[in-house]
């Protein structure tokens, strides 16, 4: 995959140190330059002129960040693999470049079939885990323009659902295991209601047992997928959710 293929030829420490060294002496050819500033052995003026060039230093450091960010999110990298070059978590490296996938002149060209929606696609993730709710967002902005709206519960997206002002979604992506109304409850309801019964809604859910499986299409639900342990299947296992019900199926009217 793109973005995996680098090698440092030296240990994360031995990078960190060559840095220091590099940064402490633009730091200080930058003071020369730029600052007038007396050498004083014992007044603060010069630590404090470096102190306000490497703040400078350090937000240009920032913006150039996200700009190659962008760059290797173009060229097909995903948040793992720019985590992974920053020694962070892909967690850590949405959270500090959030956005990178949400904008259409930055999809991968890889796929020119991909057009860009006339409105953006509405989704509701019934979904109460925080860390897979923030994979299935992930993967989703990667595809597009996504609108996402999260509730943790049955009883949420029911008021979600039914409230005049909230945008009717295109899909509904569906736990099972939840409190207060549970991904079986909530699918009877739907799968029965005949102003919410035409949205499609895929199961998405750790459970494999075949009476879960049968139970919900037996309610009705458009399709049933088994979420992987393994992150990157996580994340291609949505992606082809959106794949097929936001680009290829020809979706109910709205009204």
């Amino acid at each position: 995959m793109p973005g995996k293929n680098f090698v440092l030829r030296t240990t994360q420490q031995e990078t960190a140190a060559v840095a220091d060294v590099a940064i402490a002496d633009l730091a200080q050819r930058l003071a020369h330059e730029l600052l007038e500033v007396h050498d004083q052995a014992d007044g603060p003026a010069r630590p404090l002129s470096l102190l306000h060039l490497l703040d400078h230093l350090q937000q240009a450091t920032e913006r150039l960040q996200r700009e190659v960010a962008g760059a290797a999110a173009r060229a097909g990298a995903g948040y793992p693999q720019l985590g992974a070059a920053c020694g962070m978590t892909r967690q850590g490296a949405r959270r500090r470049w959030p956005g990178l996938f949400n904008h259409t002149h930055e999809v991968p060209t890889e796929h020119p079939m991909m057009t860009t929606p006339a409105r953006p696609f509405d989704v509701l993730l019934v979904e109460d885990d925080m860390a897979d709710a923030m994979l299935i967002e992930e993967a989703l902005s990667e595809r597009g323009t996504r609108n996402l709206v999260q509730v943790t519960d049955g009883v949420a997206a029911l008021e979600y659902l039914r409230d005049p002002d909230s945008a009717r979604p295109d899909l509904i992506v569906l736990d099972l295991n939840m409190p207060r109304m549970n991904g079986r409850d909530l699918l009877k309801v739907l799968k029965t209601d005949e102003n919410l019964q035409t949205i499609p809604v895929v199961v998405l859910t750790t459970s494999s047992a075949p009476d879960d499986v049968a139970g919900a299409y037996t309610s009705h639900a458009n399709a049933y997928v088994t979420k992987p342990v393994n992150l990157e299947e996580f994340e291609a296992a949505v992606r082809s959710i959106d794949a097929f019900y936001l680009d290829t199926a020809t979706r109910p009217p709205r009204n």
